[in-house]
């Protein structure tokens, strides 16, 4: 029995997902090599191809968690107390110093613990100038004092 041969609308569906991506032609020429050993996307099968594409589809399915995850780590310095404001710019610099600024979580987690409040930006200006005093104090013990300067 004779494989069929890929069709057009694969062609173009391989380009776009190619394209969706971000994979140049080398790399999808590499992809096309891995799967069919041929040399050439017109000499694949109607099965390689139908591989090739599920390989981009998945690229793009994990680029869309990726994505998802990076833009829920956003820092949210926009809202909340408007009062605070200046104070959670002071914390976001001692965060800095501790390392923290990667991981969002980290600050509303210690925050969570230490105030009972979910997220930093609803902190009072009280409990603001606590929590500088807390980064602080954990910035000297830990040998940074300098940076605090």
């Amino acid at each position: 029995m004779l494989a069929e041969m890929i069709s057009k609308e694969q062609i173009k569906n391989i380009w776009g997902f190619a394209k969706e991506v971000n994979i140049d032609k080398d790399n999808l020429y590499c992809m096309i090599d891995r799967i069919s050993k041929k040399d050439s996307m017109r000499q694949m099968t109607k099965l390689q191809a139908n591989k090739l594409i599920k390989e981009l589809i998945d690229i793009k399915d994990k680029n869309k968690k990726v994505n998802k995850k990076c833009k829920s780590q956003k820092r949210t310095d926009t809202n909340g107390n408007k009062n605070t404001k200046f104070q959670r710019e002071k914390i976001y610099n001692l965060t800095g110093i501790l390392g923290w600024n990667d991981n969002n979580n980290r600050i509303n987690g210690f925050v969570k613990r230490m105030f009972k409040v979910d997220r930093i930006e609803w902190l009072d200006e009280d409990d603001c100038s606590k929590l500088i005093e807390i980064l602080k104090k954990m910035i000297i013990r830990q040998g940074k004092d300098k940076e605090l300067e």
